[in-house]
């Protein structure tokens, strides 16, 4: 997102059901000053949990997607050129820091070491957020707060997250929801009949039972909301299925044929 324009809070929160105590425990971590993890799978509904967190607390929310280029200096800031005159620009945690709102580092993992350095003042009980380039030291407000995401699965030995790391935040790990939970999510968001929706949340389970042995990652809710959002729309169930299902979890030919036998036998 534009580091100057944070997502603002609405009259309504983004819709999200819980599933257990996340909403309780997110509310305890704001009020108490106390940074947050998220653990799950790609497409669980960790992004849409924060989103709908920060307009609950009617909160500013940043939301950064970390990537490998992703520096410290880009979460903090720095120096442009504009008009000729050479200016500091915040970046969107340092504009997190000083509004009190909440920072969302998107698969945190994926960015270079040197940010977990710039995370770790405000992770504990110093909240400070220090700008070498202007010399600053920010404290942070009650209000602000630090959320991070990663998915555990997709670690290896170049991207872990060290426990020195991990240790300083409250976490809570994600999973998909139950098959009654995921239909009553997908229908609402895709506006496709619950009962249409039932066997895709059923094709859902037995391809995450394949996941880890033909597939690195079942398939996501998000690819459901998809899949339901084409067959609402009046496409037919196996194209609907081919682009938002098939295509984005394989590009083997092999898997992508068991998938279908997959979907066959439960659409028959």
């Amino acid at each position: 997102m534009n580091a100057l324009s944070p997502e603002r809070t609405g009259a309504e929160a983004p819709f999200y059901r819980p599933v257990a105590q996340e909403v309780a425990l997110f509310e305890a971590a704001h009020a108490n000053g106390l940074p947050l993890l998220l653990k799950g799978p790609t497409g669980c509904g960790k992004t849409r949990f924060v989103e709908h967190m920060a307009a609950r607390l009617n909160r500013p929310l940043y939301t950064v997607a970390c990537h490998d280029d992703l520096s410290a200096a880009d979460l903090i800031g720095r120096y442009l050129l504009r008009g000729g005159a050479t200016e500091w620009v915040d970046g969107p945690l340092t504009r997190a820091v000083r509004e009190g709102a909440i920072c969302y580092l998107d698969e945190v993992i994926e960015a270079r070491k040197d940010v977990t350095v710039v995370l770790h003042p405000l992770t504990d009980n110093r909240r400070t957020l220090m700008i070498d380039r202007t010399g600053e030291e920010l404290v942070a407000p009650p209000a602000f707060m630090l959320v991070a995401s990663y998915n555990p699965g997709y670690q290896n030995i170049l991207k872990r997250l060290k426990p020195s790391t991990r240790q300083r935040f409250l976490s809570i790990t994600f999973g998909f929801p139950d098959a009654v939970t995921e239909t009553a999510v997908v229908a609402r968001e895709s506006g496709l009949d619950a009962a249409r929706v039932v066997p895709l949340v059923r094709l859902a389970g037995h391809i995450r039972a394949l996941s880890g042995m033909d597939l690195e990652e079942g398939v996501s809710t998000r690819l459901l909301i998809y899949a339901a959002t084409l067959i609402a729309g009046g496409m037919p169930i196996d194209r609907a299925l081919q682009a938002a299902v098939i295509e984005p979890l394989t590009d083997e030919p092999d898997v992508a044929q068991a998938l279908r036998d997959v979907i066959a036998s439960v659409y028959g």
